[in-house]
């Protein structure tokens, strides 16, 4: 696994987080195409290191539609799924968007304050978009500012209607992104990087997954480091 990112915004993440007070940062966590939360929870949950896990307050919450095809992980893991939104083949023209977008903003309201997003596949894609709609007033207009991002598998909307407005600016926040070597997602996923000021980029060599850290390697600054290191230089990247 390789990360990326200068030392700076490794302090940069760390002060801002710090900020947040004696409370564990509270992010919510949006699943991937017709999926769960319940999914997304064991996704992470079971792959991650508890000392990281620990450190985050996350709330799993299911999207408001369900599939309306297929899971992928059907066998995998058990129903039911659930999608965010519907859209096309070529991933431009999108159904029930702005109501995807009212449900998040009402389940922010309900089960908030959050600080951040987490998001997973079309949950990544969400949570990259948002901040930027939240900034032009498009979206989470009756909640506070989203502090942080997490993106795993992550991509940018296609459709200018979207786009034009959730890229606007670049994004300043603090944010994390885990891109995978054999993600199908992956050159979306650069391009999503680019709108971000200063990400904290982390690469491994898996395909289109929440990646097991325990597993892996991690290369920062061109050295290998061991697992523990990882998780450490993990959590100061994110919390400290």
């Amino acid at each position: 696994v390789h990360a990326d990112g200068p030392d700076a915004r490794q302090t940069r993440m760390g002060s801002l987080a710090g900020g947040v007070g004696a409370r564990r940062p509270r992010f919510l966590c949006l699943h991937g195409f017709r999926t769960s939360g319940e999914i997304m929870r064991k996704q992470v949950v079971g792959k991650w290191p508890a000392e990281v896990t620990a450190s985050l307050d996350l709330v799993f919450a299911d999207a408001p539609f369900p599939a309306e095809g297929k899971s992928d992980v059907d066998g995998i893991f058990d129903p039911p799924y659930y999608e965010w939104f519907q859209f096309d083949k070529g991933f431009t023209e999108y159904r029930n968007f702005d109501k995807c977008l009212a449900y998040i903003e009402e389940l922010m309201i309900k089960e908030g304050p959050f600080d951040g997003l987490m998001g997973f596949s079309q949950g990544s894609i969400l949570s990259g978009a948002l901040p930027g709609l939240q900034e032009q007033g498009l979206a989470l207009t009756r909640v506070p500012k989203i502090k942080y991002l997490i993106i795993i598998g992550g991509a940018k909307f296609r459709s200018p209607a979207i786009a034009d407005k959730a890229y606007a600016n670049m994004i300043k926040i603090p944010s994390l992104h885990f891109l995978g070597d054999n993600d199908f997602l992956k050159p979306h996923g650069e391009q999503l990087i680019e709108s971000f000021v200063d990400p904290f980029i982390i690469r491994h060599p898996k395909g289109h997954t929440v990646p097991r850290l325990v597993d892996e390697r991690f290369v920062i600054g061109g050295h290998r480091i061991t697992n523990l290191s990882c998780k450490i230089n993990f959590s100061i990247a994110l919390l400290i």
